[in-house]
């Protein structure tokens, strides 16, 4: 279960209650319940405030309120438990996301993974200005609502294009929030190794392309299947999961910077795992070897994806 399918199930589960009559009739039903990733120390993966509101409406404790849905929550196939935390937070432990179920996922909807189905294609961009504006587009957003305030590159920078090309300025515009003055430097955004945030995403991105490469002189493909429980395949599952969630965040608050995060978190997960994709030695190309190139596949589509979303290149070589 991806965080966006947790979001329409919360949503539901508050329609089960009112309908069964758990809760009153009257209670104010969400047309979005958010749902965010468990703060550093907190329970779960997933949590949501979405009883607080219904508990106005409904004349009860938030707390009263979070119990129902919990009992509801629990019974779904995906969630594992559901545990109230604080006043009426619902935390979510998530079963294990599906290798089969999502690699299919992403690669039915290639570059589109996670996007809102509001993105629209844009232009090329020219100031800093334009360059969020653009990318706040392509995620679905509203870049021409008031209160998206934009700083610009400062003056002192010179032509940023012509000093780091293209994609890499683009990087540095949109890494911090847009109201943020962008950081420039030629360490962060020129240096050719893995201690560059941008660097490692691309990076990641032309490892995929290069597993894939090596898999065919070795005479196999990717194909969607579940992988084993170890640490690397269990981040790079749950940074894709995740996906889809932080791009209707970032949408949502027309933060392209979300988006970088996100990017480097999934390359950072992809890179640890590919070690584990080709076989090593006289090891012969098996099921798990197949399955495991189509999870990395399906790493790169997002990492391509995202950074198409930001107005930024993918190259297969780096």
């Amino acid at each position: 279960m991806t965080p966006a399918d947790l979001s329409r199930t919360v949503a539901h589960a508050v329609r089960g209650a009112v309908e069964e009559g758990e809760l009153p009739v009257g209670v104010e039903q969400p047309g979005r319940v958010v749902v965010d990733r468990t703060r550093p120390g907190g329970v779960g993966e997933y949590a949501t405030a979405v009883a607080f509101p219904l508990a106005k409406s409904a004349g009860r404790p938030p707390g009263d309120v979070a119990r129902v849905l919990a009992r509801r929550l629990a019974r779904v196939p995906g969630i594992d438990r559901v545990e109230v935390t604080g006043a009426g937070f619902l935390n979510f432990v998530m079963d294990r996301p599906s290798a089969e179920a999502l690699v299919r996922d992403v690669r039915e909807r290639g570059h589109r993974y996670g996007c809102s189905p509001q993105a629209v294609p844009v232009a090329d961009a020219a100031t800093r200005a334009d360059v969020v504006r653009r990318a706040v587009s392509r995620l679905g957003g509203d870049p021409d609502t008031g209160g998206l305030r934009i700083a610009p590159v400062p003056e002192k920078e010179g032509d940023v294009v012509a000093a780091y090309g293209v994609d890499a300025a683009r990087w540095a515009m949109l890494a911090v929030p847009p109201h943020e003055t962008p950081v420039f430097g030629s360490r962060a955004l020129l240096v050719q190794d893995e201690s560059s945030d941008f660097f490692r995403v691309r990076y990641a991105y032309a490892r995929t392309r290069a597993l894939l490469r090596n898999a065919a002189a070795l005479g196999f493909r990717p194909e969607p299947g579940d992988t084993e429980h170890t640490p690397a395949a269990d981040a790079l599952l749950r940074a894709l999961a995740d996906h889809p969630l932080a791009l209707e965040a970032a949408a949502h608050h027309r933060a392209p910077e979300r988006l970088v995060r996100r990017l480097v978190r999934l390359a950072d997960a992809l890179l640890d795992f590919q070690y584990d994709v080709l076989p090593k030695g006289d090891e012969k190309p098996s099921a798990a070897h197949r399955s495991r190139l189509a999870l990395a596949e399906a790493a790169g589509t997002v990492l391509a994806g995202g950074l198409s979303q930001l107005g930024i290149a993918a190259p297969e070589r780096l």
